[in-house]
């Protein structure tokens, strides 16, 4: 099995995305792509760092605040 970085991951879904539209114009794809990404970096980065949110906001490289405002949005945090 060929081992595959994320950004190729990510331009094959993003390609067969724009396939499956059939020529349909899409809309707003940075906003959907964001959310998409986000939300499982969010959880892998939460659960490897134990719930850290000082920790996981530093492996980030965001503000803690940042990072509570966006575990908020993702509801992965009350």
């Amino acid at each position: 099995m060929k081992h595959l970085h994320i950004a190729d991951c990510v331009r094959n879904n993003l390609e067969g995305y724009l396939r499956d539209l059939h020529g349909s114009e899409p809309n707003r794809m940075h906003d959907m792509l964001v959310a998409v990404v986000e939300k499982p970096l969010l959880e892998v980065v939460m659960l490897h760092t134990g719930n850290n949110q000082s920790k996981a906001a530093q492996w980030l490289g965001l503000n803690r605040n940042t990072l509570r405002k966006k575990l908020l949005e993702h509801k992965l945090i009350d």
